[in-house]
């Protein structure tokens, strides 16, 4: 598995993970001008940004920890750029979804309010 299929992978992963959990999947690699949020999902009360971080056996340090202070601002700023586009009514929530991978399983950590 290529570092260029692994990320697709895993995204593909963490929506099917939050569609199973009752979120609707609104965006998936929106671009904007600071950036790009991988997913954008919402139910009743929150609008999710979800960061997809993942990992293959042997990677360097948590998936989490990638997710830097340049990096959250870009997400930040992309949001606020979504959301001018997109005028939603729920809370704005910023996720973090671990996702590792291994030639058997794939194993998520999801984290609530990263940032």
């Amino acid at each position: 598995m290529t570092q260029k299929s692994t990320g697709p992978l895993g995204e593909a992963i963490a929506a099917r993970h939050l569609e199973a959990q009752g979120w609707r999947i609104l965006e998936r690699n929106f671009y904007g001008t600071y950036g790009e949020i991988d997913i954008i999902a919402c139910d009743a009360q929150y609008v999710l940004f979800v960061e997809v971080k993942t990992r293959r056996p042997g990677g360097w340090g948590s998936p989490a920890q990638a997710v830097n202070l340049t990096k959250r601002r870009r997400l930040l700023l992309t949001a606020q750029e979504y959301l001018a586009q997109v005028p939603l009514s729920q809370q704005p929530r910023f996720d973090v979804c671990e996702v590792y991978l291994s030639p058997l399983e794939a194993r998520i950590n999801y984290i609530q309010n990263a940032f």
